[in-house]
């Protein structure tokens, strides 16, 4: 088998999850590390990925293949289980620090994907990965036709791997019967940072702003500081190596796709406004200079 990159993960409310809560719904935690896969190649060699490559002995992703190739555990499942794919994350520092310790370095499966059958339930691959050994992220309820107030009760409770008294990273959501639209499989997110520091507000704006709102007025309502400082931290952890001004330029256009992608398509198949992209991108890189001035363009 070849390497499989893993599906993004839509926020909730966003047209492309709509009607996911409609059904059985698995909830589990969210983790801030970096995002890794494990299979067995074609040739009988344990393989490792991040979200977007794979990974070798001299192109690593801060230590992720060099530990897993390793792993006996994971080997011997693979071996057992000649099609899947072992998805899960990888947890290094990132932009949450305060995992309890002993939580770093370790590889937390959150996902089993089979070209046989798709992705597998929790309720049947936790079982299957219980027999030999291997780390996964517990769920923490199912639950049949989940409100906001359910989610927002997990998203509050949830201390997986976290001191009581700190803010967890957030929640997924999975129906593992639910195709959106275009028939696709999609799980839903809510990120706990910008859910309850940044939503209320977004929503008030969103409520109060006319059909003229600005290109300035966008960027200002919808990119949040979470967003950039997330995504920023991926990329300083993806490229260890690259020099400032390639991180200025991966960083800028990566957080403007992000920004496209999770946050602008569904605001404007809902608002349908006039903008200009070409304002728009340098409204984008405003306010991301200016969230990390004194880490990257001071």
């Amino acid at each position: 088998m070849q390497y499989k990159s893993y599906q993004h993960i839509e926020k909730l409310g966003n047209k492309e999850v709509e009607g996911i809560l409609k059904g059985k719904c698995s909830i589990q935690p969210k983790i801030d590390g970096t995002n890794g896969v494990v299979w067995l190649g074609d040739d009988g060699i344990i393989h490792a990925g991040s979200r977007n490559r794979d990974l070798s002995l001299d192109n690593d992703n801060a230590g992720f293949y060099n530990t897993v190739i390793k792993d006996d555990n994971i080997r011997k499942y693979l071996l057992d289980h000649k099609d899947h794919y072992l998805y899960g994350e990888w947890l290094v520092p990132h932009t949450i620090r305060y995992y309890h310790p002993e939580s770093w370095k370790h590889f937390y499966v959150f996902d089993i994907f089979s070209y046989d059958r798709g992705y597998i339930p929790y309720d049947e691959y936790s079982k299957e990965l219980d027999k030999y050994g291997i780390s996964y992220i517990p769920e923490i309820i199912s639950i049949d036709n989940p409100t906001m107030e359910d989610l927002t009760k997990y998203l509050k409770e949830t201390k997986y791997l976290i001191p009581e008294d700190k803010m967890s990273e957030g929640i997924i959501i999975k129906n593992y019967e639910y195709r959106n639209q275009y028939g696709r499989c999609t799980y839903a997110k809510i990120v706990a940072e910008e859910f309850f520091n940044t939503k209320s507000i977004l929503r008030m704006k969103n409520h109060e702003a006319k059909d003229k709102t600005s290109e300035k007025d966008i960027v200002t309502m919808m990119l949040s500081e979470p967003l950039i400082r997330k995504e920023f931290a991926k990329i300083k952890l993806a490229y260890p190596d690259a020099r400032r001004q390639e991180l200025i330029g991966r960083t800028l256009n990566t957080i403007f796709h992000v920004f496209i992608h999770e946050e602008l398509l569904d605001y404007i198949e809902k608002k349908k406004p006039l903008i200009n992209f070409y304002y728009l991108k340098k409204e984008c890189d405003e306010r991301i200079k200016e969230v990390l001035r004194s880490e990257l363009f001071k």
